[in-house]
């Protein structure tokens, strides 16, 4: 029996988001400038997004990562200590800094540059097995942007199931478009795998999401698809389940969208809700999180997400 201090350990990247909004359409070129009509420096990161979400739902979650001794380093630690997640696992190094992603946001796209900085150093051993034993669930992301934890994602998902953790993994893109995880053996220390239409795609090397299920179906448990505005697929014991979208007709952006679906699945898998319930809600608490700029605004407090569920999507959070 796992005797845990926290709901949820998060294991993964920590930056800043630098978010330029109001392009019009406009993509730079090279040797022009174009203007921004809005700018914002956010808490950023698919991980540190998820964290902060998934506290401000009440779920208690404390945070494994590396960052700079540097004001980009301290931005994440007041953001994530603010919205009540732990960050006694965030390691501070002057070896390297704080890395930062700049968004062009284009209302339900995104172009991103990213510089990894201190997160693309984090390595497995420097998380004590002490950590994963506080926690009941453990999720990984953005896997591709931790180059040193790729090599041994096996064996930390092997600690957390020998220590009796539920467990969930989102990949994320791969920057370098390589896909080159052995599904085969990491799924099945997966109970959650939470890829996008996408991703599910280029990991399995198919062309369709029946296709790409097909190829897993054999080794995997839970595979929760994120597929935008047409919703969510779930499998699971060979059952299917379709959970449309909440269409937001004004969407502000997209940043952080699917770690808010991701947060509002695990806040209710924990619980141990129904299955379907569970992927309700994620498409719900996604579907907040684009009424607000960058990826935790809508949640910055628990009182804005239950007024936009109610206004604008007639749910009650």
């Amino acid at each position: 029996m796992n005797s845990s201090k926290f709901d949820v350990i998060v294991v993964g990247e920590l930056n800043v988001d630098l978010i330029l909004d109001g392009l019009s359409g406009k993509m730079p070129q090279l040797g022009k400038e174009i203007m921004a009509d809005s700018m914002s420096l956010t808490l950023g990161s698919s991980s540190a997004i998820f964290a902060s979400n998934l506290s401000m739902l009440g779920t208690k979650v404390m945070f494994c990562g590396l960052i700079g001794d540097d004001s980009f380093g301290q931005l994440v630690m007041d953001s994530l200590e603010k919205s009540g997640v732990d960050t006694t696992g965030i390691m501070i190094t002057d070896e390297y800094v704080t890395g930062i992603t700049v968004a062009c946001s284009y209302g339900n796209q995104r172009a991103m540059v990213t510089h990894g900085g201190a997160m693309e150093y984090l390595r497995l051993d420097d998380i004590p097995a002490d950590r994963i034993r506080q926690g009941r669930h453990l999720h990984l992301s953005s896997v591709f942007l931790q180059k040193i934890v790729t090599q041994d994602l096996v064996g930390l998902f092997s600690r957390a199931k020998k220590e009796g953790l539920t467990t969930s993994f989102d990949p994320q893109w791969d920057p370098d478009e390589k896909w080159d995880l052995d599904l085969q053996a990491l799924l099945p220390l997966v109970d959650l795998f939470l890829p996008n239409i996408e991703e599910i795609k280029h990991l399995t090397g198919t062309d369709s999401l029946d296709e790409a299920m097909r190829a897993v179906s054999g080794f995997s448990n839970i595979v929760v698809v994120k597929d935008g505005v047409n919703g969510a697929h779930l499998w699971s014991g060979g059952k299917k389940v379709h959970q449309p979208a909440f269409l937001n007709p004004g969407v502000v952006d997209t940043i952080g969208a699917g770690d808010s679906f991701n947060a509002g699945f695990i806040h209710r898998f924990v619980s141990e809700r129904p299955l379907d319930e569970c992927l309700e809600f994620a498409a719900l608490t996604g579907a907040i999180s684009t009424c607000r700029p960058g990826g935790t605004a809508a949640f910055q407090d628990l009182s804005i997400a239950k007024q936009i569920a109610r206004d604008m999507f007639q749910k009650k959070l």
